[in-house]
């Protein structure tokens, strides 16, 4: 029988503390009273929001090594990457630094420092097990997957406390404005009809606070190093179907364009796989994708009038 330990009680190191699930797990933590060390390239004011900041570059192993000897985390939450998923080839270096370079210094520097855990971030695009034939479809995807077979290599040869979690296509507050909901939201908001591709693919849509509250759970849970655990609502939905939901929540007399814009090679259609979350982390997703939606849409209403 698995236990829960609150993470109220640990010391948390975040990198990517100001990206889109950093900044969304730094507040929920800290509405936990947690303390939170988090890692930003960018300057960021210590002691904002109730976090202690680190500038820094953690494809830089001297770094690494050197703020996980300062804060000496009990848990790690490596979030920083290139965040670009589209096949263009100047996405291959920035990929294999910010998330493939990334992941291996700080499995270095875990292993050697004997870090309480490090909890990573998988994709949904990574190619699944029985399916390992098919290539990855963008560089982000095979960085990724490069970066989840380096941390089961670590486990298994120097029993490094990993635990991968695997959001699938996370939406909410806080995202960056190029990413697809924000920007049919923003879009719509302005009366400009966004330019999409078909929208065919169906997807698994994971509302941000429920991923937040399942990696949270598995950074507590003893006895789950080594396991992977997928974060989505378990059922699949078109991008068409998400895009017009939006529409007729906004009211917004502007008409998508889908087609507009071709469709990516090689996407992944995968839904999440939620048994062994339930099993493991008593974790299950509770927000429908229309409350999602509304509540998404509220939060870039608010912001946009700021």
């Amino acid at each position: 029988m698995t236990v829960q330990h609150p993470i109220s009680d640990s010391i948390v190191l975040i990198t990517g503390g100001r990206g889109f699930l950093g900044a969304n797990l730094t507040r929920r933590l800290r509405e936990h009273g947690t303390e939170v060390h988090a890692v930003s390239r960018s300057r960021v004011v210590d002691g904002a929001d109730g976090i202690h900041w680190v500038q820094g570059e953690i494809a830089d192993l001297g770094f690494v090594r050197e703020i996980l000897s300062s804060v000496k985390p009990d848990v790690v939450f490596h979030l920083s990457g290139h965040g670009v998923g589209s096949p263009d080839l100047e996405n291959v270096l920035p990929t294999f630094r910010d998330d493939l370079m990334t992941t291996i210094n700080l499995l270095i520097g875990v292993t050697e420092q004997k870090i309480g855990r490090l909890m990573l971030a998988a994709s949904l695009e990574e190619p699944v097990a029985e399916n390992l034939g098919v290539p990855p479809a963008t560089p982000y995807a095979a960085a990724k997957w490069a970066s989840s077979t380096y941390a089961r290599m670590f486990f298994e040869l120097y029993r490094t406390p990993i635990v991968i979690t695997r959001p699938f296509m996370a939406y909410g507050p806080r995202q960056r404005p190029h990413k697809l909901i924000p920007h049919v939201i923003l879009s719509l908001l302005q009366g400009q009809s966004p330019k999409l591709s078909s929208g065919q693919r169906p997807v698994d849509w994971v509302y941000v606070d429920d991923a937040i509250d399942g990696m949270i759970k598995a950074a507590g849970v003893s006895g789950i190093e080594g396991r992977s655990f997928d974060l989505g609502s378990g059922e699949l939905i078109s991008i068409r179907s998400v895009v017009e939901r939006i529409a007729k929540i906004i009211g917004s007399s502007a008409q998508p364009q889908f087609g507009a814009l071709p469709d990516r090679p090689l996407e992944r259609v995968r839904v999440a796989d939620l048994a062994p979350a339930a099993e493991y982390l008593g974790w299950k997703p509770v927000t429908s994708i229309d409350e999602g939606l509304r509540k998404t849409i509220a939060w870039y209403q608010k912001e946009s009038v700021k």
